[in-house]
């Protein structure tokens, strides 16, 4: 099962990405924590992605994706994966089909949308941030996070759409209801 996960900052992708990976017994991929694995890893491309985040600028698109095809080749990504993170925009869902592709890979089954009206989005952002202390998170914070997301990655949308593979799912109610729901989907 190869499945990407869609859905704004705050729709559930990370809670839902784990129990996915659980239930069927593949790895999730978050390009957060593929980044943090390629610099504690000391790759070259962790390297390069260290330097760009030491210097408090954004991880170069080339890098990103140099790093997740780094995570897809690893033995325990051969069987399938479920990607939260990644792809962000067209142009990185078209290279991660030619890089599938390219190493003999099945394609990208399922895009799964966790629909959550931006409302809702911006409760859930501000509560997570009270819970944990931080203060990075405040409501116009948030809401300029939701459309850089619907500028840059809701267009992923129509292009797994196109090929057949959307599904969206009301990511509202309680975790495993919304399990349950993408475990139906997905079937």
């Amino acid at each position: 099962m190869r499945i990407v996960l869609l859905g704004a900052p705050g729709s559930g992708k990370g809670t839902q990405g784990e129990k996915l990976a659980a239930h069927y017994g593949i790895p999730k991929i978050s390009t957060g924590d593929a980044l943090r694995a390629a610099v504690a890893a000391g790759t070259d491309l962790g390297k390069k992605a260290k330097a760009a985040m030491d210097a408090g600028k954004l991880v170069a698109n080339e890098i990103v994706i140099g790093i997740v095809e780094e995570r897809l080749e690893q033995p325990d990504a051969k069987p399938g994966f479920i990607l939260d993170g990644f792809p962000r925009n067209t142009a990185q869902a078209q290279v991660l089909d030619k890089l599938l592709a390219g190493h003999g890979q099945h394609p990208i089954d399922k895009a799964v949308h966790l629909a959550v009206d931006d409302e809702e989005i911006i409760h859930r952002l501000h509560d997570r941030a009270v819970k944990e202390g931080r203060h990075d998170d405040q409501p116009d914070v948030i809401r300029h996070r939701i459309e850089v997301y619907n500028e840059e990655t809701h267009p992923l949308l129509d292009y797994y759409e196109g090929q057949g593979k959307l599904v969206t799912l009301k990511g509202v109610g309680t975790v495993e209801e919304i399990f349950q729901g993408i475990l139906k989907i997905v079937a």
